[in-house]
């Protein structure tokens, strides 16, 4: 039921760009994405080759030497439980100390009641993951942010179109990521977006993103005076991580399509919920996500737990899906500290008793993939009667 967003539109636009052969990160399609995106959401914006390099773009940034207040080595960074590999593992790579906070299994976002529990003198920094799509309470959140004086890294590569309270997620931290991957809300196959909300970040991004070099700050700067050398010039640490002209121009026409496919997600969801809820069996064995009354959420799939005395069904009704062609995932990677790079890399977590929610979401939790197109009645009614027709076979509950 997943169809992809790319349009035959977006196809030639793209092939036009291979035309043109001016593929690299300095055509056209790349420049008016990137103020598409800056219009939209009223901040600074670079695309870039993965939602992975975007997160550790934004860990770079806030520990650049260019940066007046940054991070150091050793500061502790709040990362929930439920994380993608690429969320957590920039801050091990740069040599920041990652702990752990439980999630809501309501919300599947960061308890901001495990939160409070968790910061200590030595936190300097949140890397919020907005799971599935939707958020934690963004006002309490920015409280905890601010009283505390520490960043915020926005995780939004699940969530590009979801708001809090008329605001875009994405647009709350002091840096934020997002994916263009295939199965993401709009895509150029591989491609991701870093915003951040001042200039000065912006020009160090900049460099960092390519080589190091002060190649595109010197253009910004309009200087004139040309040397040999000029567009070689490095200032900073930095990596290539460029899109090319060719995934701008496949992304370019689906950016103005992010709100119309929030709605579709929104009533997806929706219409899925009702199925679910209106059943009285599946209603009290089915944990169901919740999102925030002041969000408006773009939902990256629809997620089930099963009530714990049926947890044991979970493998083998997620197979049963499957093999009813109804794409099934772990949420997100499930409990992170249970992966077995956590046991060589930080082995004081692995495995952790701590975490109640995580686990019970990594034990008996999975989420059906969602589409950016409006599943029609028989879509969804095709995904709740076969869960319906799995309880029924194995006698759950009756």
């Amino acid at each position: 039921m997943i169809k992809s967003t790319i349009t035959n539109q977006n196809i030639n636009d793209a092939i036009k760009a291979l035309k043109s052969k001016k593929i690299t990160y300095t055509g056209k399609n790349t420049e008016i994405a990137e103020k598409k995106f800056e219009k939209k959401f009223r901040r600074y914006s670079l695309l870039v080759n993965s939602g992975s390099s975007a997160n550790l773009l934004a860990i770079s940034l806030l520990l650049n030497k260019f940066r007046k207040k940054r991070l150091n080595v050793g500061d502790e960074i709040l990362i929930p439980t439920i994380c993608w590999s690429t969320s957590l593992y920039p801050i091990i790579q740069l040599g920041l100390t990652p702990k752990f906070v439980d999630v809501d299994s309501k919300t599947l976002n960061m308890s901001l009641k495990d939160l409070k529990l968790k910061i200590s003198k030595k936190t300097k920094g949140i890397f919020l993951v907005h799971a599935l799509g939707n958020c934690t309470d963004m006002n309490e959140l920015m409280k905890i942010v601010n009283k505390n004086k520490i960043f915020l890294i926005e995780d939004t590569c699940e969530a590009l179109g979801s708001k809090f309270n008329k605001k875009y997620l994405g647009t709350f931290g002091d840096v934020s990521t997002f994916s263009f991957f295939y199965s993401h809300h709009i895509t150029s196959g591989e491609g991701g977006l870093i915003t951040c909300k001042t200039h000065e970040d912006y020009k160090i991004l900049l460099s960092l993103r390519s080589h190091g070099w002060s190649r595109e700050i010197d253009k910004i700067k309009n200087k004139k005076n040309f040397q040999f050398n000029s567009n070689f010039k490095f200032i900073n640490l930095g990596y290539n991580f460029r899109i090319t002209d060719i995934q701008s121009a496949l992304l370019l026409k689906q950016i103005k399509n992010i709100d119309l496919f929030r709605k579709n997600r929104e009533q997806n969801f929706k219409n899925l919920n009702h199925n679910i809820e209106c059943n009285s069996l599946l209603k009290k064995n089915l944990y169901l996500p919740i999102a925030n009354k002041k969000s408006n959420i773009s939902w990256f799939g629809y997620a089930i737990i099963l009530n714990e005395k049926i947890s044991t069904h979970r493998n083998k009704l997620a197979q049963y899906l499957i093999s009813n062609s109804i794409e099934i995932r772990p949420i997100i990677s499930g409990d992170f500290t249970k992966q077995p790079v956590i046991k060589k890399y930080l082995p004081k977590y692995y495995n952790s008793k701590k975490f109640i929610e995580s686990k019970k979401i990594d034990k008996s939790g999975f989420f059906i993939t969602m589409g950016s197109n409006l599943y029609t009645k028989k879509n969804i009614n095709k995904i709740s009667n076969l869960i319906l027709k799995y309880f029924k076979k194995f006698r759950i509950d009756e």
